[in-house]
């Protein structure tokens, strides 16, 4: 048996690689065209013009979709762990939930709305996937601990807590330094006032990013161990 027939692992295992692709693939493709300059472009900009901001968007989407089914994956498996043994608590498990698909609602927002279009609509998206999304994987490092040793190791658990750790200390820079970014044009020079923030920002929101790509990886061997069924009934 291969390992991705395994469970429901391969929810994760698509999420992760799709997700890095649709990084990489868009900025690839804004270098290639010179969209973009090489050195620390925020994510969005590899995103910003036709055909890049197209293959972006879609791919993005297709993450956010992933992203639900391996969120609501994860909230059934906790469900039913909490059911068996009373580790985690049914509200907690919930406001992960509630966390992680408000994250994926905001990955919809910013692969329709491009920055260069509506820059107050996808700045609101990207809030949406980080502040959420940084909370939810948050949340879930402490579900893991809780969940101990039912789900995963204590390794995994120590790895999701500086995953965690790590998106947290790089979305406050992203944020706080994008506030000071005052120049809108994707190709910009070091003699710019506000570079230094750009670099900073942009630089961290990419470990930002990643750091959730990373947590999700975590995911796969706990996915190896349930799968969903669902069931259906007559209406009486």
């Amino acid at each position: 048996m291969f390992w991705f027939t395994q469970g429901l692992c391969f929810l994760p295992a698509f999420l992760v690689i799709w997700s890095s692709s649709t990084f990489i693939v868009a900025y690839i493709i804004a270098l290639f065209r010179r969209d973009v300059d090489i050195i620390f472009p925020y994510i969005s900009d590899t995103g910003a013009y036709p055909p890049e901001s197209c293959i972006f968007g879609l791919m993005t989407f297709i993450s956010a979709c992933a992203g639900i089914a391996t969120i609501y994956a994860r909230y059934k498996f906790v469900e039913k762990l909490s059911g068996d043994t009373r580790v985690v608590s049914p509200r907690l498990n919930y406001t992960a939930l509630v966390f992680g698909l408000l994250s994926c609602f905001g990955m919809c927002i910013v692969a329709t709305f491009q920055e260069t279009a509506v820059t107050w609509v996808h700045d609101i998206g990207a809030l949406m996937f980080f502040v959420p999304g940084t909370l939810y994987i948050i949340l879930q490092s402490v579900i893991s601990y809780r969940a101990f040793p039912y789900g995963c190791s204590m390794f995994v658990c120590r790895a999701r807590l500086f995953i965690a750790i790590l998106a947290a200390l790089a979305f406050f820079p992203t944020a706080i330094c994008a506030y000071f970014v005052k120049q809108t044009t994707l190709h910009r020079d070091k003699d710019d006032e506000d570079y230094p923030y750009h670099v900073a920002s942009a630089s961290c929101e990419w470990v930002c990013a990643f750091s959730f790509i990373c947590f999700f990886l975590t995911y796969i061997d706990d996915f190896k161990l349930f799968t969903l069924r669902v069931k259906i009934e007559d209406v009486e």
